[in-house]
C-alpha cells in the first residue's frame, strides 16, 4: 500500500520530539509486572496531549463532573483543553476541562500554589517569572487515570485526584519559603468572567461562584473549598486591586491565601455544583468526607479499571495495548455528570430541578459522538445510556427541541444536524427502555418537524437553498438530517407507527435533492433551482466551502450511511461506486492552502482527523470489496494512532476518535448506528472479550493474525459458518464467540457475501 503519509503537527514537531526524548519515562505509565498488570496500567493520559489531539490531562473519574488538571497560558486552538505537551508553563490547576474539542471553554476555578511575595497576575509567556505561574519539566510530571502530579520549578509539588464532583489537591511547599495559594476567578479558557463571588465562611472553608461567557454564552459554577490547615490570611482582589474584608462580589475576583509559617503540606478539597455553594459543600461531605488522599487515588483507579475491563484484549504488541486502553479511557471522559449528589441540577432554562429520577449529564458533542462513541456506550455503559437519553429529553422539555451541542447547561448549537435524534433512536432500537419512550418519540417527531436547520424545507421534501442565509452549511445540514430521518424511520417501524415509518423513510432520501449529476457530487442549490457556482469539490475552507461543515464535496459524497445501496445506485452502480472510492483515497489537492486545518490524517481526500470520514473506509464492504476496507482500516490504525503525545491524528472530540479505534481494532464498526449492525473491517488483536450484563461475554477470536495477515478469509459465529460481512447488536448481546480467520491475500469467496440496506 502506498498511501500518503502526512507530516503530523509540523508546528510543534521539533519541540515535542525533544521533550518526549528527554521524558520518555514520564510519558508512559509506570511498569507493573506482567502477571499483575491490569487494563488501567496500560493507559497513558499524555497520549494525544500534543499535536492537535486536545485531550484533557489531569485527574478525573469516568464521566465525572470534575476534571481537575493543569493549565498553560491559553495560546489558541491547540490549548482548547488547557494543556499542550509542547508547553513548559503552568498557570494553575482548574476544576473543569473539556477533552478533545475544537473550541475551548471551561477551566473554571483556577487554583495555583506559589512561593514568594503575593502576586495576582499570572504572568506572560515571554516573562515567566513576572507572575504567579511557574515553569515545569515533563521529567517531574506523572499522569495516570485518576491521578496527576508535577513538581514545578517554583519548588511546589502538586498532586491531584478526584471523585465525581470533587477535585482533591495536595501541595508540598519548599521549606523556608513564603507560601501562597491564589484562586483566580478571572481565568478561563476562551471565555470571560461576567460575575464572580468569593468569601471565607470559617477558618477552613471558602465558597464562591463564577459566571462566564464563552462558547457557552451563559455558564455558572458554584464551588466550595475545604482546607486541611487553617486559612490564616485571606486577601481579596478585583483584578489586581486589593479589597477590604473576606467576602466580595465582582467581575474578576481573585483570592490569595497566605501562611504565617510555611506548612509542609496543604490539602484542599474543591467541590463544584451547578446549583449552589451549599450543594458544593454537600458534595464534598458526601464524596470525600475524610482526608485520605491516597484512598481517593485508589478509588479513582478502581473506577477506571472497572470501566476499562469491560473490553479486554490480548496481543503480544504492548504498544497496541497502550493505544487501545488509552482510547477506551478517552472515550469515557464525556458526557459528564451535571448534577449534585442529591440529584439537583440546573436546566437549560436556568431553572433548578430537584428530586430527579435520573442522573443528569452534559457535554454532548453529538455531531462527533453519535458515530462511534454512543454506539460504544450501548455495549459498555448499559447503566448510563438511559440517563444519557433522559438528560436529552429533559433538555427537550426545557428548550423545546432536542440537544445539538450541549455544554454545561447551555445549548451552543455548534455543528450541523441534530444528532441526538440518531442517538435516541439507536438506544431504543438496541433495547434500552428505562426512559420515557413515549416522550422520546414525541421529541424526535416534534424536533424533526420543526423549523430548525432547514427542516422547514426538508419536511416537505424540498432542498435547503444555499442562498437562504438563515441556514448555514445547507448540504451538510441536509445529509446529517436525512440520516436522522432514517433513524427515526426505524424507531417508528419498531413502535408500529407505519405511516411515520413510510414518511421518514421517504425523508431519508432527501439527500438525492442535492446531487448534481453533471458534476457527480452533492452540493448547493439556490432558491431559483440553479446549482451554486463556482464549484470545486476539493475546497474545504470555511469561507469558500460554505455548503459543508469542516469538509469538502468529496468527503460529503459518502455521508449516506442510512441508504448505502441507494447511494451506490445514484453514483451509477457498484463498479462506478468502487472506482470513485478508489479515487477518493488517492486524489490530492493541487493547492494545499485550500485544505482546512481540521482535515488531518489524510489518505488522498479521506481525512481521519475529522468525523465525516470515519465510516467511509467501511463502504467497500457494501459493494463486494471488503478487502479494501481491511487494508485501509489497518493502515489508519497503524499510521494515525500512536502511544506518544502526538498519538491522536486530530481533535479527539469527546471520545469519537478513540471510539473509532476501539471498534475498528475489535474488527467491526457501526456504519449506521440505528441499523444495529457492525460492519467487518480487520481485527487487530488475537483475542478480545466484551463483558455484558447478566454475566455474559462476547469473545472475538482471531486465527492467523499478523501484520501481514490483514484480510478476512472466513468467519464463524458460535462454531457455525457465518456468511455475512457484519454482525448485529443482538448477536453481541446474546454472548458467544465470533471467530475471524485471517490471511495475507483477499479471499474471493468472502468478498461475495451478501450486502444489505440498513433501512428495511
Amino acid at each position: 500500500m502506498d498511501y500518503q503519509k502526512i507530516c503530523k503537527n509540523c508546528l510543534y514537531a521539533v519541540v515535542i520530539a525533544f521533550s518526549f526524548a528527554i521524558s520518555l519515562s514520564s510519558c508512559s505509565p509506570k511498569q507493573t509486572s506482567q502477571e499483575t498488570k491490569q487494563p488501567v496500567d496500560y493507559v497513558d493520559p499524555l497520549i494525544g496531549s500534543g499535536g492537535h489531539g486536545h485531550v484533557f490531562v489531569g485527574a478525573n473519574v469516568p464521566f465525572g463532573a470534575v476534571q481537575v488538571g493543569p493549565n498553560n497560558i491559553y495560546k489558541g486552538w491547540d490549548w482548547c483543553s488547557g494543556y499542550h505537551y509542547s508547553d513548559s508553563l503552568i498557570i494553575g490547576f482548574s476544576q473543569l476541562h473539556l477533552s478533545g474539542t475544537g473550541i475551548g471553554d471551561l477551566a473554571d476555578v483556577l487554583i495555583m500554589p506559589y512561593t514568594g511575595e503575593i502576586r495576582t497576575d499570572k504572568g506572560k509567556q515571554e516573562y515567566p517569572h513576572g507572575g504567579y505561574l511557574s515553569t515545569f519539566s515533563h521529567e517531574n510530571e506523572e499522569a495516570k487515570p485518576g491521578y496527576y502530579s508535577v513538581k514545578m520549578d517554583n519548588g511546589v509539588k502538586v498532586e491531584l485526584t478526584a471523585s465525581e464532583r470533587v477535585g482533591f489537591h495536595r501541595y508540598y511547599f519548599p521549606k523556608n519559603e513564603e507560601a501562597n495559594i491564589i484562586i483566580d476567578l478571572k481565568e478561563g479558557i476562551n471565555d470571560r468572567s461576567t460575575k464572580t463571588t468569593l468569601r471565607q465562611i470559617n477558618e477552613y472553608t471558602l465558597v464562591g461562584t463564577r459566571f462566564s461567557s464563552g462558547w457557552a454564552k451563559e455558564q455558572q459554577v458554584n464551588f466550595a473549598i475545604r482546607s486541611s490547615v487553617p486559612i490564616e490570611s485571606f486577601r481579596l482582589f478585583e483584578n489586581d486591586e486589593l479589597l477590604d474584608g473576606i467576602s466580595a462580589e465582582g467581575v474578576a475576583l481573585k483570592g490569595v491565601v497566605s501562611f504565617v509559617e510555611t506548612p509542609e503540606k496543604v490539602e484542599w478539597k474543591v467541590g463544584i455544583s451547578p446549583v449552589s455553594t451549599v450543594n458544593a459543600l454537600n458534595n464534598i461531605d458526601f464524596e470525600i468526607p475524610d482526608w485520605d488522599f491516597d484512598k481517593v487515588v485508589q478509588s479513582a483507579r478502581e473506577k477506571w479499571n472497572n470501566e476499562l475491563s469491560k473490553i479486554t484484549v490480548e496481543t503480544s504488541n504492548e504498544s497496541d495495548k497502550r493505544i487501545f486502553y488509552t482510547s477506551a479511557y478517552h472515550s469515557y471522559m464525556h458526557p459528564s455528570l451535571f448534577n449534585d449528589n442529591n440529584g439537583d441540577y440546573q436546566g437549560t432554562d436556568n431553572k433548578i430541578y430537584t428530586n430527579s429520577d435520573f442522573s443528569n449529564y452534559t457535554i454532548f458533542s453529538l455531531w462527533d459522538t453519535y458515530r462511534a462513541a454512543h454506539p460504544l456506550y450501548t455495549l459498555t455503559q448499559p447503566e448510563r445510556v438511559n440517563d444519557f437519553i433522559s438528560s436529552m429529553l429533559a433538555i427537550y422539555d426545557q428548550q423545546g427541541h432536542l440537544p445539538i451541542w450541549h455544554l454545561n447547561g447551555y445549548e451552543t448549537g455548534t455543528m450541523v444536524g441534530i444528532s441526538s435524534m440518531q442517538v435516541i433512536a439507536e438506544a431504543y432500537l438496541k433495547g434500552y427502555r428505562d426512559f420515557d419512550v413515549e416522550k422520546a418519540y414525541e421529541a424526535l417527531v416534534k424536533t424533526a418537524n420543526s423549523d430548525l436547520r432547514g427542516l422547514n424545507y426538508l419536511r416537505d421534501f424540498k432542498p435547503i437553498p444555499s442562498d437562504d442565509k438563515s441556514v448555514h452549511r445547507a448540504v451538510a445540514q441536509a445529509l446529517e438530517l436525512s440520516m436522522s430521518d432514517g433513524s427515526i424511520a426505524l424507531m417508528a417501524k419498531a413502535l408500529g407507527h407505519n405511516a411515520d415509518y413510510e414518511y421518514f423513510t421517504k425523508r431519508a432520501q432527501n439527500y438525492k435533492l442535492f446531487y448534481e449529476k453533471a458534476v457527480g457530487f452533492f452540493h448547493g442549490i439556490n432558491k431559483d433551482g440553479s446549482w451554486s457556482r463556482p464549484f470545486d469539490p476539493l475546497i474545504s475552507k470555511h469561507n469558500q466551502a460554505t455548503d459543508y461543515a469542516e469538509g469538502n464535496a468529496w468527503q460529503y459524497l459518502w455521508l449516506v450511511p442510512q441508504d448505502v445501496p441507494g447511494l451506490v445506485e445514484l453514483l451509477g452502480g457498484e463498479d462506478t461506486f468502487n472506482a470513485r472510492l478508489d479515487s477518493f483515497f488517492v486524489l490530492k489537492p493541487e493547492d494545499e492552502s485550500e485544505v482546512l486545518v481540521d482535515l488531518t490524517g489524510l489518505i488522498g481526500q479521506y481525512a481521519h482527523g475529522n468525523e465525516p470520514s470515519h465510516h467511509i473506509t467501511y463502504l467497500y464492504s457494501y459493494t463486494g470489496q471488503q478487502w479494501k476496507t481491511a487494508e485501509k482500516v489497518r493502515y489508519i490504525m497503524d499510521e494515525f494512532y500512536h502511544d506518544d503525545p502526538d498519538g491522536v491524528i486530530g481533535n479527539e472530540d469527546c471520545g469519537q476518535m478513540s471510539a473509532w479505534y476501539v471498534f475498528s481494532s475489535l474488527g467491526f464498526y457501526p456504519v449506521f448506528p440505528a441499523s444495529c449492525e457492525y460492519v467487518f473491517g480487520s481485527p487487530l488483536f488475537d483475542h478480545a472479550e466484551i463483558k455484558l450484563p447478566e454475566g455474559k461475554n462476547f469473545v472475538v477470536e482471531v486465527e492467523g493474525n499478523s501484520d501481514e495477515n490483514i484480510y478476512i478469509q472466513s468467519v464463524e459465529l458460535n462454531g457455525e459458518t457465518y456468511a455475512k460481512n457484519f454482525i448485529t447488536h443482538q448477536d453481541i448481546q446474546n454472548g458467544g464467540t465470533l471467530k475471524f480467520v485471517m490471511g495475507a491475500t483477499p479471499n474471493a469467496n468472502f468478498e461475495k457475501m451478501s450486502k444489505r440496506t440498513a433501512i428495511q
